[in-house]
C-alpha cells in the first residue's frame, strides 16, 4: 500500500461533478493499493499516517501528528499511485490490486479510521472525482508498508 500524503489548508471533494465533502486544516491521502497488500498493510498505513509528526509545534518544528492536533483526512482511492512508467507512453497497472480487492482494503482503511476517531471525508471508490485543495507549506510525502 502506498499513500501520497500533502499538507493541506482544506480540500473540498467532487464526485461524477457533484459536491460531496469538504474537509478543513489536515491531509489529503491518495491511496493505492498494491496485489499482494493486506490487512497488514492498511493497519500500519493507518498508524502512520495518524501519527506522523508533519505539522509544526511552536517552536516551527514538524513535531505533531493528525492525532495530536485532531486534524482531518481527506481520503482518496486511487489505482493510479501503482501506474508504472518505465516503458513507452502509457502507463502500465499490473501492479495496481483489481477493483475488488483494492475497495476492500479501501473500505477497511476508512473504518480504521473511524475506530481511531479520525474526522475524515472521502471519495467514491471507482468514481470520477475532482479535488480542490490548498497545499500548506508545501509538505509531501509518501508513506508505503
Amino acid at each position: 500500500m502506498k499513500i501520497i500524503i500533502q499538507r493541506v489548508n482544506y480540500a473540498k471533494m467532487f464526485v461524477n461533478d457533484k459536491f460531496k465533502e469538504e474537509i478543513k486544516e489536515g491531509v489529503l491521502a491518495f491511496i493505492g493499493v498494491k496485489t499482494d497488500d493486506t490487512k497488514e498493510d492498511v493497519e500500519y498505513c493507518v498508524e502512520k499516517l495518524i501519527n506522523l509528526r508533519i505539522f509544526n509545534d511552536e517552536s516551527g518544528k514538524l513535531n505533531l501528528s493528525i492525532k495530536d492536533l485532531k486534524k482531518e483526512v481527506m481520503a482518496v482511492s486511487n489505482f493510479t499511485i501503482y501506474g508504472n512508467t518505465k516503458k513507452g507512453r502509457r502507463p502500465s497497472f499490473v501492479d495496481s490490486a483489481k477493483a475488488e480487492k483494492a475497495k476492500e482494503l479501501y473500505d477497511l482503511f476508512l473504518k480504521k479510521l473511524r475506530e481511531k476517531s479520525i474526522k475524515f471525508g472521502s471519495g467514491e471508490f471507482g468514481e470520477y472525482m475532482k479535488i480542490i485543495s490548498e497545499s500548506d507549506g508545501p509538505v509531501n510525502l509518501i508513506i508505503e508498508s
